[in-house]
């Protein structure tokens, strides 16, 4: 069914929009913010950082936004400028108008965010769903893309096992305080979320959520990739099922660099952000000086 994003009520808007403003203080280095208008919405948009680099643009997970990139934010934007968006369709600042009727509707928004930011080609980064996100966008804007980095992209390249989402569906049920504890536990063991990241992520299910869901790609879907690809899984994540997708990107993608960290699970960014944000930053710096020229 095709519908637009929105929050329960006026309540739930005013509550999440609270946390928001409380989980800006994480950013950690200057910003300047925007709301962009594209034909599905207007998109809230934080930049930061500067640099002979091309931007690298972030997509956030469900129940996320842009602002929960804070504790990478640095490290990333060493010599590039970041852009990190709401994803429209999901619960932030970003204003949902129209539906996005299908995956292609991705591209065309993200084309329209970089238009009215006066960007060209970027790298682009995305987590869990963002992940997903990421590579409608490097399917179906691959103009636009000068790379993409997926974290923790389940659903993407291989299913989702089903007992991971029978379990996360019975959280969904009744997201009780100690089932939020149960559930992060379970999915990012060894992460800390802060007060003000906890108040946004249970502020977020006010929000009526229109961002799609991850299918796995088609064996001549993936074949068709045509920006370089990096993959960054947890070792002992519960939902990504990491060495069946490094096999798969190997037969079918086999010019996609995939790196599992030992130890990690879904949580890999939180678990270990330096090592995650320095694997990314040294992969979209050697495909800096091939897209510079379309830049």
């Amino acid at each position: 069914m095709v519908r637009i994003g929105r929050f329960r009520s006026d309540a739930a808007r005013d509550t999440y929009l609270r946390a928001y403003a409380a989980m800006e203080g994480l950013w950690p280095v200057p910003s300047m913010t925007a709301d962009v208008p594209t034909a599905y919405g207007t998109t809230h948009v934080r930049r930061s950082g500067s640099g002979d680099g091309l931007p690298l643009v972030l997509l956030h997970g469900y129940g996320g936004n842009g602002l929960y990139w804070h504790d990478v934010v640095e490290a990333l934007a060493g010599d590039r400028a970041l852009v990190a968006l709401d994803t429209v369709g999901a619960a932030g600042r970003s204003v949902q108008r129209a539906p996005l009727r299908g995956d292609a509707d991705y591209g065309a928004w993200f084309a329209q965010v970089l238009d009215g930011l006066g960007l060209g080609r970027v790298h682009v980064l995305g987590e869990s769903l963002g992940a997903w996100h990421a590579t409608l966008v490097a399917l179906h804007a691959p103009d636009r893309v000068a790379s993409v980095s997926l974290i923790e992209p389940n659903g993407v390249v291989t299913r989702t096992p089903f007992r991971a989402l029978v379990r996360m569906l019975r959280f969904g049920v009744n997201p009780t305080d100690e089932g939020w504890r149960r559930m992060s536990e379970w999915l990012a063991p060894g992460t800390h979320p802060t007060d003000a990241e906890r108040a946004c992520m249970k502020a977020a299910q006010g929000y009526r959520t229109a961002a799609g869901w991850a299918r796995p790609l088609k064996d001549a879907e993936l074949a068709s990739l045509a920006p370089p690809l990096l993959a960054l899984y947890g070792e002992r994540s519960v939902v990504s099922e990491p060495y069946a997708a490094r096999r798969r990107l190997a037969e079918r993608l086999p010019s996609a660099e995939v790196e599992i960290f030992p130890g990690a699970g879904h949580g890999v960014r939180g678990q270990v952000p330096d090592r995650v944000a320095a694997r990314v930053s040294r992969f979209v710096a050697r495909h800096d000086t091939s897209a510079r020229v379309d830049r």
